[in-house]
């Protein structure tokens, strides 16, 4: 009896054998697309007129790669032949530059000389060569535990995922936020340590490839806002500095971005926008209370810190400088006093030897002042102890002497030489 190409197809119906040992395996068994794959069969029995492969759940021609005679070698293509199949003498099916739609179930139905057919099923898995993933984020810069974070790694590819952190296999406590098919990730409330560079990996038994990164920043803070002095040393509540000395307030925070400073005095907003404060040289003008507000532009948060800036006890002994220093005629000159007792009762300015008579004004801490008979009009006490003489002529140069008295009636003295240049 001839066989032609379909002709012995339909006779396996009626003298179909069960209990078939045929098996099916791929060589290579992983392979992936652009490889050459043989699917070899094993457990053949007797001598065999020929063998029909199909590419199907079932033995429908629809499924048919190509039919064999194994006397003559003639092979037929079926409707599901590619281009790339080939049945060998032995009944194997090579397939050259497999793609992944080859993946599949493949049956292989063999007739022998009794008009006896058997089947055999394999499976064959071709794993595509994996494109690079792309990370996508909802937002990049994100406020701490206000926004949620969501990454969604993009891929053409069925393939399996994994995500990473810093170069690292992402932390359990962020992947607890995986989507089921692991390519979005999801965090509420997002917090900083979770800030840094994210990708994800597509992979499969053949093939792996990682997404470029994406950062992500997490702005929080200020917090734990501290002024620190001389950037070293953490303050107290209070700094004692020495008459005429120099300070540098510093004001730290955590925060991210950077805060915008500002700094008060006494309750005063100062034009300093900057982390750090200097005093140049302390006098009894800059003991006070300082404050540094720290305001963060991106979680509009603020938080502040204060120092109290007094002079130490070194710092009482009184100095007198005359500001300009060297007056000219028809200048205005303040003799300033530094250190002045703060216990004062009463302060009076003479011209030349405390002990005359010649006393220029009394200043009482009310504010009230007394001419003395050296008083010439244009003389000016303040509650600080200092002395404003206005339009200089030069014979106001000489000895000026400030005499101070405090609650406890102790008595101090001092004096200074006031010199004026004339005018050329």
């Amino acid at each position: 009896m001839a066989l032609t190409s379909h002709s012995w197809l339909f006779l396996g119906a009626a003298f179909l054998s069960v209990g078939a040992e045929i098996s099916i395996t791929p060589e290579p068994a992983q392979p992936a697309e652009g490889d050459n794959v043989t699917l070899t069969v094993h457990g053949l029995l007797g001598e065999l007129l020929a063998y029909s492969w199909y590419a199907g759940p079932t033995l429908s021609l629809n499924y048919l790669v190509a039919s064999y005679i194994v006397s003559t070698g003639d092979e037929t293509p079926g409707p599901a032949h590619t281009g790339r199949e080939a049945v060998r003498p032995d009944g194997s099916l090579d397939i050259h530059g497999v793609l992944p739609r080859h993946s599949g179930t493949y049956i292989l139905q063999t007739l022998n000389r009794q008009l006896q057919t058997e089947v055999g099923y394999g499976h064959l898995q071709v794993y595509e060569i994996l494109a690079q993933p792309v990370v996508m984020a909802n937002n990049t810069a994100l406020v701490e535990r206000r926004d949620t974070l969501r990454l969604t790694c993009s891929s053409p590819s069925p393939a399996e995922v994994r995500w990473f952190f810093n170069g690292e296999a992402l932390p359990i406590a962020i992947r607890l936020g995986q989507s089921a098919d692991g390519r979005v990730l999801t965090r509420h409330g997002v917090r900083r340590e979770e800030a840094g560079a994210y990708q994800c990996e597509v992979w499969n038994p053949v093939s792996v490839s990682r997404s470029e990164p994406i950062n992500l920043t997490v702005y929080y803070g200020p917090e734990r806002v501290a002024i620190l002095q001389d950037s070293t040393t953490r303050t107290g509540c209070t700094i004692k500095l020495d008459f005429n000395t120099s300070l540098t307030l510093w004001c730290v925070s955590q925060s991210c971005p950077e805060p915008e400073y500002v700094w008060a005095f006494n309750g005063r907003a100062l034009k300093n926008g900057r982390d750090h404060l200097n005093i140049s040289s302390m006098t009894a003008a800059q003991e006070g209370t300082y404050t540094c507000i720290a305001k963060n532009p991106k979680t509009l948060l603020s938080g502040s810190a204060s120092v109290v800036v007094k002079l130490s006890a070194a710092a009482v002994a009184m100095t007198i400088v005359p500001v300009p220093t060297k007056p000219m005629e028809g200048q205005d000159v303040t003799l300033t006093v530094q250190g002045y007792p703060k216990d004062l009762l009463v302060y009076a300015w003479y011209r030349g030897p405390a002990s005359e008579p010649n006393r220029l004004l009394s200043q009482l801490p009310s504010g009230n002042w007394i001419a003395g008979p050296a008083h010439t009009g244009r003389e000016v006490g303040f509650a600080n102890c200092s002395l404003l003489v206005q339009k200089l002529n030069l014979t106001d140069a000489g000895r000026y002497m400030l005499k101070t008295v405090t609650l406890q009636g102790k008595t101090e003295t001092l004096e200074v030489e006031l010199q004026v240049a004339p005018l050329e």
